[in-house]
């Protein structure tokens, strides 16, 4: 047995790299919070989860005051068992974004021992299904963008090897919408994908006149175009829109992709492994889609979900978007429009521990 002897706990916040604006909110930061877990056996593992500007603290919170706590003195190799411990012990306050982030710093540091302790990377031991996923990138098309710098991205984003683009959408007018779309399309061509993302901007009735205007443009998917606790207007109009319907990364439990997928309620499952809960629930979710033959296309978190979506027979797409640059000293690899899932040990990110002491704006230890 490998007893938890100390849980270290850091925040950092990141700005990104360039301004990203969509229908609802602009991203101005990134709240990181870092869980290190050693072990009486030396071995160590490090896990992260992230907040888009508000509730890093109060992960930091949950984790040092509720959840750390309980894991010290426990078997770091019953990963399954302590999520599921954890989860019980915040009953009320979960489910929810919060609690999940918290469980998804714990839980991504014990795959992260895990790995490392078999010498393997994630991809292997999460279940080695392929070691190369097709990339699309989301570092440009945000709303904001001019038409002109919109078409000039996704040109030079196919140039740079990408399969495809994903543009945000939610102008006033769906003219401008569809002016911007058509553009982008006639500058990439055919074979090249070009997918779109409303941020859950819309209603039932705005959501299906939008998407069968956007149909020219031939999208890959349409991403988040309802609330996401609006179940019963996904089940609409996912039977009416001539595209695929993407959503999952405001989910926050296994049984949440359970319900959209057994009302065909979505064909693209976008499940994200901080919201999730970690990797834990992140396998069962993807596995969960699987089954009803379903793509898993992983939102964000691309320096882990490359390995997520390279271990499961249904990861379909990595979405391109750096978040961890100024912290890690990896970079994700690619070839052919595919990112490559990383063959060191671990979780594949090479943490800048310097960095991160440096930028830290919160820290605790659990002992």
């Amino acid at each position: 047995m490998a007893k938890i002897e100390r849980i270290e706990i850091l925040q950092v916040d990141l700005s990104p790299k360039v301004t990203r604006t969509d229908a609802i909110q602009s991203f101005v930061k990134q709240e990181t919070p870092i869980v290190r877990i050693a072990c009486d056996d030396g071995a160590t593992g490090t896990g992260y989860t992230y907040t888009i500007g508000t509730g890093g603290s109060s992960v930091v919170a949950l984790l040092r005051d509720h959840l750390a706590p309980r894991l010290v003195g426990r078997d770091s190799t019953q990963i399954e068992g302590l999520w599921k411990d954890l989860f019980f012990h915040t009953h009320a306050t979960a489910v929810g974004a919060i609690t999940s982030l918290a469980l998804a710093a714990i839980d991504t540091a014990l795959w992260d021992l895990k790995c490392r302790r078999a010498n393997q990377p994630l991809w292997k031991c999460a279940g080695g299904a392929k070691d190369a996923v097709p990339v699309y990138t989301t570092e440009g098309g945000w709303l904001h963008h001019p038409l002109a710098q919109l078409v000039d991205e996704a040109v030079a984003a196919k140039a740079q090897g990408f399969r495809g683009a994903k543009l945000k959408v939610g102008k006033p007018s769906i003219a401008e919408d569809l002016r911007r779309l058509v553009a982008v399309r006639e500058a990439v061509g055919d074979d090249f994908e070009v997918m779109v993302d409303a941020n859950q901007a819309f209603t039932v009735s705005e959501a299906l006149r939008r998407a069968h205007a956007y149909a020219p443009a031939g999208l890959a998917w349409l991403e988040e175009p309802l609330p996401a606790e609006d179940l019963a207007g996904h089940v609409e109009l996912a039977a009416k829109a001539p595209m695929p319907i993407a959503v999952g990364e405001s989910l926050y439990h296994p049984s949440h992709f359970r319900e959209y997928l057994e009302r065909d309620a979505c064909s693209i499952v976008q499940v994200d492994c901080a919201r999730i809960g970690g990797i834990t629930p992140w396998l069962k979710v993807a596995h969960l889609a699987e089954a009803f033959n379903v793509a898993v296309c992983p939102h964000f978190l691309m320096e882990l979900h490359v390995s997520l979506a390279a271990a499961v027979p249904n990861g379909a797409w990595v979405e391109y978007i750096p978040q961890l640059d100024a912290v890690t000293t990896s970079r994700l690899a690619m070839r052919d429009g595919h990112a490559m899932a990383p063959s060191v040990p671990g979780l594949g990110i090479e943490w800048d521990t310097e960095a991160i002491d440096r930028l830290a704006v919160a820290r605790a230890t659990v002992r």
